[in-house]
């Protein structure tokens, strides 16, 4: 017996040898293969690019993964206890597994097998980062003993706070949330460091199952988890029981941030940005390169701007008449359940739906479409209101789009029992007070730029980016029409004319070439007014003037302008061209408009100032003069001057001259709808052939705004709809609110410009008895003189064509090169 068991003792041990020996072999092989895990030291994850107005304020953010990527030395000493509690608590006492750890799980896992229960881990936060960065989420043994290998020498090659700082920015914690940073955001909606003992516990509870403790769907399960929590940062000394108590009694209140855009006022503004990093950086840099970028947008003149562009497009749809319901249910349909299925556009809240339930000859009472909730759902909370009929009573009914019907006199004349229509709350008449409304037909934009950078403030480019993200500011191609003029103008006073200058105003005939007929250009208003000075012409906006003068400078000069100015680049050297033929964009146009403004200097609308990647080093500004004083230390010393390298692209006299003549279209023309703001304006209404666009582009001193108003597929607006009654109202509205009431800045006037009393109508030197005397902006040189021949004053001036003391353009039949016969009715 005692010689068989040294037998069978030899065997054993030389069976234990052998495994031993696999066993070191396998590991020593794996080992050899483990991934490398020194590119941990330098990594980069992929982080989300974030927008911000030019105030700070955060107006979007694009990623793949949401992630902010926090330093470990920045992160609050409260975040960090909280998943140590939760997730490993002898992190820093342990070498990357913890065996205390694996032996209370696996003492944990028998009583989990014997209740049917889920079978918990052991691995240490050094074993979840080896995991996540480096391995597969397989369920083997080769895997988990691959893993335990890499955190021991993780361990050696890193310190404990670099495998914290990648655990922590790399983990995801659910709702698009990776890393602490941006899960804190997105279900508070607040930085680390603001954080409540409560909010970093549930924070911590997430690593476990994310989607198991969803405050939305599962929201007992989750607040449970973080009282456990709670309860170990408790026992574990990080937190006092006092604290511990009010912490785990906290109300569990979570937000739900918005993806991407932030801001619902600038949704057109920062696809526009979106586009311009996609297109600068490339799509990789854009959505994983953590690029901070401080945009030009102001965001409150942005909801100024969206608030009052809204308001001029339902203003004109609602002088043509309602179009009807957006849809009727069957008799006995579920009206809660139809308003849930109903396509609806969320950004053109406070609008919302609603489904007439009952009518009265004094009212409506509706249903209104149930509140959705964070999670997706909708509420069950039953809730109606009453249109008054004084609310509906503009929603005559439209009639081919052209003509309206009769008055209504009952809300019956247009709605019926299950009609689904649009509804706004008043809130000044009560909770339950509504007015009818609907989605206008027609579309328009807005830009608002800052004259002497071009930094775009304000852009909205149509009525609903959720309806249509075709940004008619800067992408819709349209006739400009009598906004064009200036430019005209602008030719014919560096051409020798001044704005006292004479040019007939009276029918203008031209023969277009054989078979193509005449070309007869028409004034608005159908009217002639004979000889008149450039000033009235532009005031008035006179087509027949515009195009004698264009013919006398020559439209080859026009054009030149038009390209000079950036409004058209190539535009064709024909006279209907002078009335706004062409098709530009609004932002072209706003731009070219700054030239008058600043005095003469080309600007480039830009619509970002900077970007930085991830640490803070700027990779692209705007700005790219040179300053080398602007980082010298403080010493009380004056500010750097900085050089000013814009293009001189018209002299300063001119563009003046142009901005006085602007500045009449307000206080006299057609631009009159913006006098009441009661501040220094100029600007220009612009209406194609047959009321197809609608513009008008103005500007104080300090501020450029256009507008743009008619519909994607150009048909006519309707008759009368011109733009000084359909655009120039949402230049009224915004400068209204936005310096309305200011301190009233003229504008500049530089160096060598005389200004003369002149009787307005006539141009001529003004005397004690003219009613209707304006000040006249002259370069110095052209001033008009009296005779010394006449009892009577005189003009004189520079001694050209068509200069002062003449009459441009006799009424008689031209010839010329052809020009587009349907263009004569621009205004």
């Amino acid at each position: 017996m005692l010689r068989v068991l040294k037998v069978l003792s030899a065997l054993v041990l030389l069976a234990v040898t052998g495994v031993a020996l696999v066993a070191g072999y396998v590991l020593w092989q794996m080992n050899i293969e483990l991934p490398d895990y020194s590119k941990l030291a330098n990594y980069e994850p992929p982080v989300m690019t974030r927008v911000h107005a030019g105030d700070g304020e955060l107006i979007a953010e694009y990623a793949r993964e949401r992630r902010i990527y926090v330093p470990i030395n920045a992160i609050p000493k409260r975040v960090i206890q909280a998943f140590l509690a939760a997730e490993d608590k002898n992190f820093y006492t342990h070498s990357g597994v913890d065996p205390m750890g694996i032996a209370r799980a696996m003492v944990d896992n028998v009583f989990n097998v014997l209740n049917d229960r889920r079978l918990v881990g052991a691995s240490t936060i050094t074993q979840q980062v080896a995991r996540n960065f480096l391995l597969t989420r397989d369920r083997n043994a080769q895997r988990k003993i691959t893993e335990i290998l890499l955190s021991l020498r993780m361990e050696k090659a890193y310190s404990k706070e670099k495998i914290l700082e990648l655990y922590l920015n790399e983990i995801y914690l659910g709702t698009g949330s990776y890393g602490i940073a941006a899960a804190a955001l997105n279900y508070f909606g607040k930085p680390l460091d603001q954080l409540s003992i409560s909010e970093v516990a549930y924070l911590a509870s997430l690593p476990k199952g994310p989607e198991n403790y969803n405050p939305y769907t599962h929201r007992d399960r989750a607040i449970a988890r973080r009282n456990w929590v709670v309860g170990r940062m408790e026992e574990d000394g990080f937190v006092t029981p006092e604290e511990a108590k009010t912490a785990q009694a906290d109300p569990f209140k979570t937000v739900q941030r918005p993806v991407g855009v932030q801001l619902v006022d600038a949704s057109y503004f920062v696809e526009e940005v979106r586009r311009e990093l996609y297109s600068q950086f490339g799509e990789q840099k854009l959505y994983e390169g953590g690029l901070s970028v401080r945009t030009t947008i102001d965001t409150h003149l942005q909801a100024i701007v969206r608030r009052s562009l809204r308001k001029g497009l339902v203003d004109y749809d609602q002088r043509h008449g309602f179009r009807g319901p957006v849809a009727s249910l069957k008799a006995g349909e579920n009206w809660q359940e139809a308003l849930q299925k109903q396509k609806f556009a969320d950004d053109v809240a406070p609008w919302t739906l609603g489904v007439v339930l009952d009518l009265t000859p004094a009212s409506v009472k509706i249903g209104l479409r149930p509140l959705k909730l964070p999670n997706g759902k909708f509420s069950t909370e039953v809730k109606t209101g009453t249109i008054a009929f004084a609310d509906m009573s503009w929603a005559r009914k439209s009639i081919k789009d052209i003509y309206l019907g009769p008055v209504l006199k009952q809300p019956s004349d247009v709605l019926s029992v299950g009609d689904v229509i649009y509804v706004e709350q008043l809130t000044s008449k009560g909770a339950a007070s509504y007015a009818l409304r609907q989605l206008p037909a027609v579309n328009g934009s807005v830009i608002a730029m800052d004259p002497h950078t071009g930094r775009v403030l304000a852009m909205q480019g149509g009525f609903s980016f959720d309806q249509s993200e075709f940004n008619r500011a800067t992408q819709a191609l349209r006739q400009p029409g009598s906004s064009f003029k200036p430019f005209v103008y602008a030719a014919a006073l560096d051409s020798g004319f001044t704005p006292s200058s004479l040019v007939l105003d009276a029918p203008f005939v031209m023969d277009q070439g054989p078979g193509l007929g005449l070309w007869k250009p028409e004034n608005y208003e159908k009217d002639f007014f004979g000889p008149s000075t450039l000033r009235f012409g532009l005031e008035h906006s006179r087509n027949v003037m515009t195009v004698r003068l264009a013919q006398a400078i020559g439209m080859d000069k026009v054009a030149e302008y038009a390209r000079r100015f950036g409004v058209i680049d190539n535009m064709q050297p024909m006279l209907a061209m002078s009335l706004g033929a062409g098709e530009t964009t609004l932002i072209r146009l706003a731009a070219a408009y700054s030239a008058f403004d600043n005095g003469g200097k080309k600007v480039k609308p830009t619509l970002i100032d900077r970007v930085q990647d991830r640490w803070g080093r700027t990779i692209y500004k705007s700005d790219n003069r040179a300053c080398q004083d602007c980082n010298a230390d403080w010493a009380n010393q004056a500010p750097p001057e900085l050089p000013d390298d814009r293009e001189q692209i018209e002299s300063a006299q001119t563009a003046y001259q142009i901005t006085s003549m602007l500045e009449g279209v307000v206080q006299r023309g057609t631009g009159s709808a913006a006098k009441a703001v009661g501040v220094p304006l100029a600007g220009k209404t612009g209406t194609s052939s047959d009321e197809r666009d609608a513009w008008f582009v103005g500007y104080s001193p300090n501020l450029v705004v256009g507008v743009f108003v008619g519909y994607d597929n150009p048909t006519p607006l309707g008759r009368a709809e011109t733009g000084g009654r359909t655009a120039a109202p949402v230049f009224r509205d915004i400068m209204q609110a936005e310096i309305g009431g200011d301190p009233a800045i003229p504008f500049r006037i530089p160096p060598g410009i005389s200004l003369v009393k002149v009787d307005h109508k006539t141009g001529q030197l003004a005397t004690s008895s003219d009613p209707d005397v304006i000040l006249e902006a002259f370069k110095e040189g052209t001033e008009p003189q009296v005779s010394s021949s006449s009892s009577v004053n005189v003009v004189t001036g520079t001694p050209v064509t068509g200069a002062d003391g003449g009459t441009l353009g006799a009424p008689a039949s031209s010839t010329g090169g052809a020009v587009d016969s349907g263009t004569g009715g621009l205004y």
